[in-house]
């Protein structure tokens, strides 16, 4: 499912325009960008959880020239799934 099937899913599921649609999802999708750049944690009960994780710097190879390159350290959004959510795919 892509941005565009949510969007259209919700504007025909609750009677919206495609602008209004579109307007809430890009509210959603901003304020969990927001809470995960502040180091927060995101709970959806039943579906799973958002963090960020961080990883250090570390050495590493380029692999197009094969040139021994520094990796800054970075954080990463990371996706836990939920226990239900696990159980209804594996169903």
């Amino acid at each position: 499912m892509t941005k565009s099937d949510l969007i259209y899913a919700l504007s025909t599921k609750e009677n919206l325009t495609y602008n209004n649609a579109s307007e809430i999802i890009n509210l959603i999708f901003g304020g969990f960008t927001d809470k995960l750049k502040k180091g927060g944690r995101i709970e959806i009960r039943r579906f799973g959880s958002f963090s960020v994780r961080e990883y250090g710097a570390y050495t590493g190879r380029n692999p197009k020239t094969g040139k021994i390159v520094k990796v800054g350290k970075k954080k990463l959004p990371f996706f836990k799934v939920g226990k239900e959510l696990k159980e209804r795919v594996n169903a």
